[in-house]
């Protein structure tokens, strides 16, 4: 059955960048805003998945931004509780290397015990290789020298300092970015192997750009500064250091979908629509103005929407194949060829981990880890995430341990062709072969497949990604924002503020998208290598 209807403005996707771009318009006082989501679910990458009452992350999420803007709506949304035995306000921070953000402790209402809310998480993430823990990212010291060894720390600083000397000019790929930051030795041994697990290329066909906007200024050098300045007594907290590392962030007590859905409730309940399952299929324009949306509904049926102004948060490869009827056959071979990476995440229920020398809990064998790094070669998971340390209520029982195993992939590759029993298998059989867990103490698994999780910022037609782009903002009414929306590895908070300048673009009655894609230029708190 086909459907029709009109919309002051459409929102393509009920992620963090349409459910805010939603938000901000109806805030400003518009009122005919429709949001269409492919899918049933509400959050896009930043969704909870419950299974069983234990709650999945994909992806992980940790809610601190620089932007006052986006704590503060953040803190609208849900507020931050206290957290048990901190004294007053001055106690009640977010601290990130050589900075600190106060959460204004005299205003805090809210506990722990009230379900919606922000809790104040503890930061830990590193990398494992060869059966050990490193700081990630790796931090130069006496505990790195006695895992790895004085010959091997000797190679490194050697390598950094012929990189240093004497850099590779024109610095092109990411593996050249890689190098002239840390060595070739360091490279190898810890960039590398995971790098090129996440995107399914060589490091030396990815564009540069990516390095820039992930890892900024962080060096060997900066590095072996902060790591000095660390043992001098007083100064580790006044460290300076470009690429501030979080130490501590908020997070939604149920995971990052918590958030989504409560915008989401209030969007409705503000007279808001959000229509799930509307898979939009269709862009259609009279000169350089988008006119109708068409979208394929869960029945089988067809709604065809007349706008006023249109944002997606859609792929730009799929936003290019729904508009390929009016684009030139330049720009239409550009999106259509863009390239992605997909994401699996492999929930594992354990009854215990296997011992280690990192473990804080002498039943579970429990780390303290958000996030842990796996450099070795031999396996193809690239990262754990640890449920229970986003936070506990995450798990439905404290006495287990719930586990995510992020594999990398393409939609048309063997892993991503594997039937879910075989991901679960593979999937205890690697914990196995880490020494991190046995099968004998696997409780439960489910599988969770995300695809077009990561833009790639690699092949041909990534190095004309900017001829697509120009010919797209020169549609007047249309606006590109977040991650995939615009092909850019944003965080959850950049998305967002693209969602705010473009909904700000729509209000002033402005074309310009300057601001929008702004967005995630120069900030400088990146600590990841590869995240969501």
């Amino acid at each position: 059955m086909s459907v029709n209807g009109s919309a002051d403005t459409v929102i393509i996707g009920a992620g963090p960048a349409g459910l805010t771009a939603a938000l901000e318009l109806q805030r400003a006082g518009k009122r005919d805003v429709l949001v269409l989501e492919a899918s049933s679910d509400i959050g896009g990458l930043s969704k909870t998945v419950n299974y069983k009452g234990n709650r999945i992350d994909i992806g992980g999420h940790r809610f601190f931004s620089k932007s006052d803007w986006v704590m503060n709506w953040w803190r609208d949304m849900l507020p931050v509780a206290m957290p048990p035995g901190v004294g007053g306000e001055q106690a009640f921070r977010i601290a990130y290397q050589g900075a600190s953000r106060l959460l204004g402790g005299e205003h805090i209402r809210a506990t722990e015990a009230d379900e919606a809310v922000m809790l104040l998480r503890n930061r830990l993430s590193r990398i494992y290789f060869n059966g050990a823990f490193f700081d990630y990212p790796l931090s130069p010291g006496i505990d790195m020298v006695a895992k790895l060894g004085v010959g091997k720390c000797t190679q490194f600083t050697l390598s950094y300092a012929r990189s240093h000397l004497a850099p590779i000019r024109p610095e092109v790929s990411l593996e050249d970015f890689f190098v002239n930051r840390f060595g070739r030795a360091l490279y190898l041994q810890f960039f590398k192997s995971y790098t090129e697990k996440v995107w399914g290329v060589p490091c030396s066909e990815i564009s540069a750009a990516w390095g820039a906007q992930r890892v900024k200024s962080l060096n060997v050098g900066n590095m072996l500064a902060h790591a000095l300045k660390k043992m001098v007594p007083g100064r580790g907290a006044a460290a300076d250091h470009k690429t501030s590392l979080i130490e501590n962030f908020l997070y939604p007590k149920l995971g990052p979908g918590q958030m989504w859905e409560t915008a989401a409730r209030r969007f409705e309940s503000g007279g808001g629509r959000i229509l799930r399952n509307a898979k939009v299929v269709g862009i259609e324009r009279d000169g350089d103005r988008v006119t109708a949306v068409t979208a394929e509904t869960s029945d089988g049926g067809a709604l065809r929407v007349q706008a006023n102004h249109v944002m997606s948060t859609m792929p730009v490869k799929d936003l290019t194949v729904a508009m390929q009827a009016d684009m030139p056959d330049r720009e239409g071979s550009i999106g259509s060829a863009l390239q992605y990476r997909d994401f699996i995440t492999v929930g594992v229920l354990y009854r215990k981990l296997r011992k280690t020398a990192a473990a804080i809990d002498p039943t579970t064998h429990l780390v303290a880890d958000n996030w842990i790094y796996i450099q070795d070669a031999g396996v193809k998971v690239g990262r754990l995430q640890i449920f229970n340390n986003w936070s506990p209520y995450m798990v439905a029982d404290p006495g287990t341990v719930w586990v995510g195993l992020e594999f990398f992939a393409r939609d048309d590759d063997a892993l991503w062709g594997l039937s879910d029993a075989a991901l679960k298998s593979l999937a205890l059989r690697e914990m196995q072969q880490l020494k991190l867990a046995d099968e004998i103490d696997a409780l439960d698994a489910v599988v969770i497949r995300m695809p077009k999780a990561y833009p790639g910022y690699f092949g041909e037609a990534y190095e004309h990604f900017e001829e697509l782009r120009t010919y797209l903002d020169g549609i007047k009414n249309l606006y590109l924002i977040g991650r995939n929306g615009m092909h850019r590895y944003n965080n959850q908070d950049h998305s967002m503020l693209s969602a705010r300048y473009a909904a700000e673009a729509i209000l002033s009655g402005s074309a310009d998208k300057s601001a929008i894609w702004a967005v995630n230029i120069d900030d400088d708190y990146h600590e990841e290598e590869a995240s969501s």
